[in-house]
């Protein structure tokens, strides 16, 4: 009986002292994940935007399309509005969510796309991050492209064995260019 309690005081102990090490751990690392989190969406919005002169982390829109609200960020130079960049999330891809970042210029077309996250197989689905499929969307009409994969009939290659993740990036670029498309005065007139 002794025994057993003996062991059961060491196991709560473990326990406890485990438990507070991760509490500790966990309020250390919390700020510094956030704020390289903060770093990484903002490169990429500055990768996917025209040259501007503004900091469009603080010229920022809201638009309430269909139950989702999409935030578009704004980029001027010298005052006049040269694009914006959304966040796009497709749940349709082969390993869950693809998270992505699509810029647009004031032309209509698309800037570039840059992957934000994904849990697409190595070697095939994971391809979407390569600059040969990426690469593909900019310059593109918004107007003019079918935005959909060749398989389906669009303007978009697929990638070989992988056409569940370059669909779900492509339909992913689609939905936001059409709340893109529909807000572009909105977008355009903002000031901060």
């Amino acid at each position: 009986m002794m025994e057993s309690l003996k062991l059961v005081v060491v196991l709560t102990l473990i326990c406890t002292v485990g438990g507070a090490l991760l509490a500790v751990v966990h309020d250390v690392t919390a700020a510094p994940i956030a704020a390289a989190a903060v770093k990484e969406k903002n490169d990429a919005i500055m990768q996917v935007l025209p040259e501007c002169d503004n900091n469009p982390g603080e010229d920022v829109v809201t638009v309430d399309a269909d139950g989702q609200t999409w935030t578009f960020y704004v980029a001027r130079k010298a005052g006049a509005f040269v694009g914006a960049a959304f966040e796009a999330v497709s749940n349709q891809g082969y390993g869950g969510d693809i998270v992505i970042m699509v810029g647009v210029n004031a032309e209509g077309s698309v800037q570039a796309i840059e992957v934000l996250a994904h849990k697409e197989t190595p070697g095939l689905g994971a391809w979407i991050s390569g600059e040969s499929f990426r690469g593909q969307f900019a310059g593109r009409s918004i107007a003019e492209t079918k935005w959909a994969v060749a398989k389906d009939g669009g303007d978009i290659d697929q990638i070989t064995a992988a056409t569940i993740s370059s669909r779900a990036v492509t339909q992913a670029v689609k939905a936001g260019l059409d709340v893109c498309t529909a807000n572009m005065t909105a977008l355009a007139g903002n000031q901060p």
